[in-house]
């Protein structure tokens, strides 16, 4: 099947999962998740109507998406990878949202850069559910005043949470965790699920799932 008819399939689940679950219509945005794809890949997903994209790395979005932005407005990039100190300029300046707000250095980088160019991305903040090492995130029971700290001390207005539950693991439970610390600190948008678990993370109330391989195919 080719990107575009793989895209609509995904869409067809999610509509059929939101309604499953009593959710409203249209309340699941998709992330078509584009790393390591190139322009001439990406291109028939912007045509079948596509708009919001992540990308996994500053440097390669650099190369593909300055070109494709400029062919079709109403582009939104998400950053989803983590990101590093030095690429926060280049970060802002890029991404219309950066999902992986994870350590108390980063947004306090974000935070400058922010001021230095008049420019605010929506911000979310990437939470390690399973507390695992090699994973990026803070972790849940530091979240709540990771969060105070981003919003009063910095003045980031923190939007929304993610979430990348371990492979290995029942994804339903972090899920789940990720919704309440979303409700205790007042936040609506839950980015949570990609290709082999956006339905699980829709019935526990994600606002945003990210869809990769399901619609690209294998890298």
């Amino acid at each position: 099947m080719s990107a575009r008819e793989n895209l609509e399939k995904v869409r067809a689940a999610i509509a059929a999962a939101e309604t499953e679950t009593d959710r409203k219509s249209g309340s699941v945005r998709l992330v078509a998740v584009s790393k390591t794809k190139p322009p001439e890949e990406i291109s028939p997903v912007i045509e079948a109507g596509q708009r919001v994209f992540g990308e996994n790395r500053v440097q390669e979005a650099q190369s593909k998406w300055p070109g494709l932005k400029g062919e079709t407005t109403g582009i939104e990039l998400h950053l989803i990878g983590p990101l590093q100190s030095n690429k926060t300029a280049e970060a802002v300046a890029l991404f219309d949202v950066i999902q992986t707000v994870d350590r108390e250095k980063i947004a306090r980088e974000i935070a400058r850069e922010t001021k230095k160019q008049d420019k605010h991305p929506i911000l979310y903040v990437q939470v390690n559910t399973g507390s695992e090492p090699q994973k990026a995130g803070i972790e849940p029971d530091e979240a709540d005043a990771f969060i105070a700290m981003c919003r009063v001390e910095l003045g980031l207005k923190i939007s929304g949470l993610m979430c990348i539950p371990p492979v290995e693991e029942n994804p339903g439970p972090h899920f789940a965790l990720l919704a309440k610390i979303a409700r205790e600190n007042h936040i609506e948008t839950l980015s949570m699920g990609m290709s082999d678990d956006f339905e699980t993370a829709i019935a526990f109330g994600a606002t945003e799932v990210r869809v990769g391989s399901a619609i690209f195919g294998a890298r």
